[in-house]
């Protein structure tokens, strides 16, 4: 189970332009929990303000890192993380979780686009240490706004840096075509470049981590359902305005959550019983086949009665 988790900020750095990397420790004696490559935790900025970000340190450090890039037309997280944090400051973070594990391999094809560098690095890592053959194909506004590029350079012919205003649109083409068979295909950046790399790789070799929602498309099952809440013996109708997550919230059941859009995992609950229908941007094909779990902030039912492990 998720609990909450006090975390102070050690230090404050800054890897490229517009990018504030914050090192977390723990704010009591109690040490953090470990995790692994691909994991990311909630930030409770505020009491309505809560934002995921991905671990990008060395999963053996006693401390958390996360790098967190300024938009200013966002929502409001970065602001307060580069205008308003600084050393001292506690934080509340909820995890870790993990989505975007790195799968055993002989080989990977790593592919970011700016700060979807983040979560690549700790497997980067993992990869050279296990003695894997892999590539990075890299790409960013401009240089200056890269971060970790020069950290990453030092891995000389592996990392292959393309700033756009240098070079243009990434190739994936050719960086497909240069990985070996066997590789699995590691990515994490802006929609279009899931979705040009998801056009181009099987389901079982490509594995994405995404910012944003993509789109579901129609709604395919029933308007409205009924949830079933197996712990409470409970039922509650979703309507088709109502999420499942506002249904069962409006009924007294506790659901942690945190992005409400389907993109940060937080969310995900047992199905005991009926299809769910996925609208939600985690789970990958075969975990969505399964049907074991759903996102309740997004997702909906196939069938006329959905049973729950709430």
């Amino acid at each position: 189970m998720t609990t909450d988790l006090k975390l102070q900020v050690q230090a404050i750095s800054s890897p490229a332009d517009g990018v504030r990397e914050l090192q977390l420790g723990p704010a009591t004696d109690t040490p953090l929990p470990s995790w692994t490559p691909g994991a990311h935790i909630d930030l409770v900025l505020a009491p309505d303000l809560v934002r995921q970000y991905s671990l990008c340190g060395d999963p053996g450090n006693p401390t958390w890192s996360v790098a967190v890039l300024h938009e200013p037309g966002g929502r409001g997280g970065s602001t307060l993380v580069h205008d308003v944090l600084g050393v001292g400051d506690v934080l509340t973070a909820r995890g870790p979780r993990n989505h975007f594990a790195l799968e055993p391999a002989p080989a990977y094809l790593f592919v970011a686009g700016g700060i979807g560098i983040t979560p690549l690095l700790p497997m980067i890592a993992e990869a050279d240490a296990a003695g894997a053959d892999w590539r990075l194909l890299y790409g960013g506004r401009n240089r200056s706004s890269m971060a970790y590029a020069d950290a990453l350079a030092a891995h000389g012919w592996r990392v292959d840096l393309r700033p756009h205003d240098e070079h243009g649109l990434l190739d994936l083409d050719a960086a497909l075509a240069a990985a070996p068979p066997e590789a699995l295909v590691y990515c994490c950046g802006p929609e279009p470049l899931l979705a040009a790399l998801e056009q181009r790789c099987d389901a079982g070799r490509l594995h994405v981590e995404r910012f944003t929602p993509r789109d579901a498309g129609a709604v395919l099952g029933p308007g409205e359902f009924d949830v079933r809440l197996r712990r409470t013996g409970a039922t509650v109708r979703v309507t088709a305005e109502q999420t499942v997550l506002a249904a069962v919230e409006s009924a007294g059941a506790t659901v942690l959550q945190s992005c409400r859009e389907g993109t940060c995992g937080t969310c995900e609950t047992a199905v005991l019983g009926g299809r769910p229908e996925h609208r939600d941007s985690v789970l990958d094909e075969a975990e969505r086949a399964d049907g074991a779990t759903m996102m309740v902030c997004v997702s909906r039912s196939l069938d006329p009665v959905l049973e729950l492990d709430l």
